[in-house]
């Protein structure tokens, strides 16, 4: 027989992993969007899809694991693409508007993209539990 540990034990340790993985996401991030560019791309769109990947990524974690804290980790991920976009011509980087959508897109793409995955795993697992 197998123990499962209560409910809110559970989402406790879901919402650390997931507030754990956004914070070290966050961490990257701005270390790649305000470090000195060395090297510009010669593709055009490339720094903006860039933007879209990372900020997707950024809140796949929360959106999985723990959608309630998608309350504040939306909010705070969109408030993030544009301190960035303030801060990065004060650190020889351009801050453009575009950028700044480009990170909100994809911080709702990433929330759809974690949200999906979450329905997925747990209709998935139902499945399994009724089946057992």
């Amino acid at each position: 027989m197998h123990h499962t540990p209560p409910k809110f034990a559970r989402l406790s340790l879901r919402r650390t992993i997931a507030l754990v993985l956004t914070a070290a996401l966050a961490v990257i991030i701005a270390i790649l969007t305000l470090a000195p560019l060395s090297v510009s791309s010669t593709i055009p769109g490339a720094d903006k899809l860039h933007h879209l990947i990372g900020f997707a990524a950024l809140l796949i974690p929360g959106a999985f694991l723990d959608h309630r804290a998608l309350y504040y980790l939306l909010p705070g991920a969109i408030l993030f693409g544009g301190v960035i976009e303030l801060i990065q011509p004060y650190v020889n980087r351009t801050g453009e508007w575009a950028d700044f959508w480009a990170d909100a897109s994809g911080a709702v793409l990433g929330v759809a993209i974690g949200l999906t995955l979450r329905y997925f795993f747990r209709t998935r697992k139902r499945a399994q539990d009724l089946a057992e």
